[in-house]
């Protein structure tokens, strides 16, 4: 650390250095001394001699620059404390993070400062401990910034690491490998790089407090007892309280976080045992629904803002109402309502199998439990009956997808499955046009001695919203290759996934892309017996949707039979495709049961 030494130059009159400045000085350097022989420790000689001839030249400048070597020890010192009170003040969301949330007294800095005043004069070692705890505190709250960001959500430590991986695989799906591999060495770099600034500024701080234990221990009783003063009275500033605990406050909250978790965990597992239809035999399932062809689909990030915000709504309310409009002419009528999403922002599946299971699926943790179990989905429900065919077309899974067995889909079409030749958009693999149009070639429109169940999910609509596909004509779709120069029009995801109002705009674009091409596809390809049922997933992140954004999705249901849609009279849904404002919403957990006893199921329930 920077410290004065006595020369023969530093000694003369007019020198600006104070006797106790030069007694302060040879205190320091004393430290200096027993710290250089500390850390050379007994090893050999030479370390220690240069150690020393360091030291030694150190000093001399120094001795030769009194008043820098003082100006850089005070501003190292500043530097120090600024830190570690920004650590300890540091928001956990992106819209608190301002100058006034940091114009706060923050208990933890003092009850630091008198713990390392009662230590033994050298108090390295809870130094580095304090600077450790808070790397971990400043690690949950950049995570929490970024959970909120994108999933309405803090960090979770019992359930969300296993989703560090689908991020990282976003990333590279999204901005390429190269730039996937540069942010997870950045943010481990980053880590480590708090680590050791941390642990300096609080090893600083600790010297500067035991070199001035006197007027250390009054400023700390001064702070301690302002603290005091104004947590009882309750003062404030800025809109916020002058005595703080955010620091601990922050660690007690994923401490509780992580506990409830793990408790939550074992009630789940025995909810998801308990079935309102486990027991309902084969032939009192869906009898309303025999010889329908029905297809659920899942829009990527279809969510409540796309309809009602200001910005992506008059042109997506306007895709809704002309093919509302479309369909009527071919046939079909609509009901539409809306749905209280589990996720928000990311985690599709997890939108997808609460629809499907009837329970509230927000967690890895719950997901992989229901998952592995045989609790019933609606799509099984059909496959349980063994009056249809069920398929599943998932241009989205690129890997081994066990889950398939739960759902109860007897053929599974991924992504390689679909004959796809042309470029991937971003993060989706095919555009929706193309995918349905081989759902039709290679499912749907084939001959079968049962109708057929389906369970199917668009892709374009996926975050960064660039490029986004463009229609072509149905018959010019071939096996995808039409869409490369489309593709190479469009907007680059580097140029858009950071612009908040460009996200806005493109991901407006690539819903009203999302639903024309799935209503064209019913007016092209439906029959008299198809029943569509799509809805969103979640709402976008919250830089598209807005920050408190509810987590509503609009669902539809299509049908040519009047009967189909006189089912569901009793639920209230507004006609067409646009749900009104004030249309019923229920918790998309109760969809599955909901849908079951409107086509005839007969309840009959297991136990956990």
């Amino acid at each position: 650390m920077p410290v004065f030494t006595r020369s023969s130059d530093a000694s003369q009159p007019g020198d600006g250095v104070s006797e106790a400045e030069e007694e302060q000085a040879g205190g320091e350097r004393g430290e200096d001394e027993r710290e250089a022989a500390a850390a050379s420790g007994p090893g050999p000689a030479p370390s220690r001699t240069l150690l020393g001839h360091r030291l030694t030249r150190l000093r001399a400048w120094r001795a030769r620059h009194p008043r820098t070597a003082r100006t850089l020890r005070l501003a190292t010192t500043a530097l120090a404390a600024a830190l570690v009170l920004g650590a300890l003040l540091l928001p956990n969301t992106l819209p608190a993070l301002k100058a006034v949330s940091f114009a706060r007294i923050p208990a933890e800095a003092v009850i630091g400062a008198v713990v390392v005043l009662a230590l033994p004069r050298r108090p390295r070692l809870v130094a580095v401990l304090y600077g450790l705890g808070l790397t971990v505190l400043t690690t949950v709250n950049l995570l929490d910034m970024g959970f909120n960001e994108y999933l309405g959500r803090g960090f979770n430590a019992a359930l969300d690491w296993d989703l560090l991986p689908d991020a990282q695989a976003y990333v590279e799906d999204t901005l390429g490998g190269g730039v996937a591999t540069a942010v997870t060495v950045g943010a481990v770099v980053l880590v480590l790089l708090v680590a050791a600034v941390m642990v300096a500024a609080t090893i600083r701080l600790a010297h500067v407090l035991a070199r001035h234990r006197v007027r250390a221990t009054k400023g700390a009783l001064i702070a301690g007892t302002v603290w005091v003063t104004c947590s009882a009275l309750g003062l404030t500033l800025f809109g916020g309280p002058i005595a703080s605990e955010r620091g601990a406050g922050a660690l007690r909250v994923h401490a509780q976080r992580t506990v409830e978790s793990l408790r939550d965990e074992a009630a789940f597992a025995r909810q998801s045992k308990a079935d309102t239809f486990g027991n309902t035999p084969p032939g009192e399932l869906l009898p309303d629904l025999r010889g329908k062809d029905v297809i659920f689909t899942f829009i990527e990030s279809y969510g409540r803002s796309a309809i009602e915000d200001p910005v992506m709504a008059p042109g997506v309310d306007r895709t809704l109402d002309a093919s509302t409009a479309a369909l009527e002419k071919a046939g079909f009528a609509a009901r539409s309502g809306w749905l209280t999403s589990a996720t928000y922002g990311g985690s599709s599946w997890l939108g997808h199998s609460t629809t499907m299971s009837g329970l509230w699926i927000d967690n890895q943790r719950r997901y992989r439990t229901v998952s592995a179990g045989d609790h019933l989905t609606l799509t099984k429900a059909f496959q349980k009956t063994g009056a249809w065919d069920t398929v599943g077309v998932m241009p989205g899974v690129q890997k081994g997808w066990p889950e398939e067995k739960w759902y109860g889909l007897d053929k599974l079409y991924d992504a390689f499955d679909l004959g796809y030749e042309g470029p991937k958009f971003s993060w989706s693999t095919m555009p929706d046009q193309y995918a349905l149009e081989a759902f039709q070639r290679q499912v749907h429109g084939k001959k079968r001695d049962k109708p057929l169940m389906s369970f199917v999910i668009l892709t374009s609509s996926h975050q960064p919203w660039a490029p986004i596909p463009k229609m072509v004509g149905w018959d010019e779709l071939g096996d995808g290759s039409v869409f490369d120069a489309i593709q190479k029009a469009g907007n680059k995801a580097s140029d858009v996934i950071t612009d908040t109002t460009k996200s806005r705009e493109e991901y407006g674009k690539s819903i009203q892309y999302s639903v024309t091409s799935l209503t064209q596809w019913l007016e092209r390809y439906g029959t008299d017996d198809t029943v569509l049922v799509f809805l969103g997933d979640h709402q976008p992140i919250a830089r598209v949707s807005g920050n408190g954004a509810s987590r509503d999705v609009p669902v539809s249901i299509v049908a040519k039979d009047p009967k189909v849609l006189d089912k569901v009279a009793d639920w209230k849904w507004t006609e067409g495709l646009k749900p009104d404002r004030d249309a019923p919403v229920w918790k998309m957990s109760s969809f599955r049961d909901r849908f079951l006893k409107a086509f005839g199921s007969t309840p009959r329930p297991s136990k956990g």
